[in-house]
């Protein structure tokens, strides 16, 4: 019920100040479980989507955004839950199995769920990798998978950026893609990642973002590792005596 005031709170403003367009949405389902797999460019995916599905969406989000503190974070922890998105513990192990039970038990009572294959959000605006994570969860739940692109979020909303920028955004939804050939197999590593490749290369189709066939993790690993060495280089030649001294002539 909160999921729809909010919705029915936020969807007039936001589509007055940033006129999301849809290209694609026939390819939404009216009924039935199915998993919607989109790139992950801002923050602001996550609201955006939703607000242009006539169906409830549900993401599962990280369990940090609703154990916050004080008023603030009773206030995060409302808006999440209000847009649809339920916590899960990410750090691996078994609570990966408790979240994939999760998922499976949203799937099973016939709603949508919203994955971010790539896993965290885009650093540079390119493509990455994908997780095998939403092969298992499809063949297991045996659902659809819908390839959704989000068109310039990270324009409207930069990592980094609060509030977002007005601008324009867009939703181009993919045809259905059925993986049923691939029934009791989510076991084979194989065709988890046959089957995941594949969902990716119909993001990069519809997205039109160039695809760098790397994890996201470990691209924003390398891009810290890079500026970490870059301040560590620019302190050094602040330091007294660091700089060459030129020979007497």
């Amino acid at each position: 019920m909160f999921y729809w005031v909010v919705k029915a709170v936020l969807t007039p403003i936001l589509k007055t100040l940033f006129r999301p367009w849809v290209e694609g949405s026939e390819n939404i389902p009216a009924e039935g479980g199915a998993i919607l797999a989109s790139n992950h460019l801002s923050f602001s995916d996550s609201i955006f989507l939703p607000l242009v599905m006539s169906r409830r969406l549900t993401f599962l989000a990280k369990a940090d955004y609703f154990t916050g503190k004080g008023v603030k974070g009773k206030l995060t922890k409302g808006f999440f839950a209000g847009v649809g998105q339920v916590p899960i513990d990410r750090s691996g192990g078994a609570a990966s199995e408790a979240a994939l039970r999760t998922a499976k038990r949203i799937l099973a009572e016939g709603n949508l769920l919203g994955l971010y294959p790539e896993g965290t959000r885009s650093p540079d605006g390119r493509l990455y990798r994908g997780k095998t994570g939403v092969a298992r969860m499809a063949l297991e739940a045996g659902v659809p998978v819908i390839p959704v692109a989000m068109i310039n979020t990270d324009v409207v909303q930069p990592t980094g950026q609060k509030i977002p920028t007005l601008g324009r955004v867009g939703v181009r939804v993919g045809r259905p893609l059925d993986f049923s050939r691939y029934a009791g197999m989510e076991d084979d590593r194989f065709v988890l990642r046959s089957i995941t490749d594949e969902i990716m290369y119909e993001l990069m189709l519809l997205s039109e973002q160039e695809y760098v066939d790397t994890y996201a993790t470990k691209a924003k690993a390398d891009l810290a590792d890079a500026r970490s060495a870059a301040e560590e280089s620019l302190v050094a030649a602040e330091l007294p005596g660091s700089r060459p001294q030129r020979r007497a002539s």
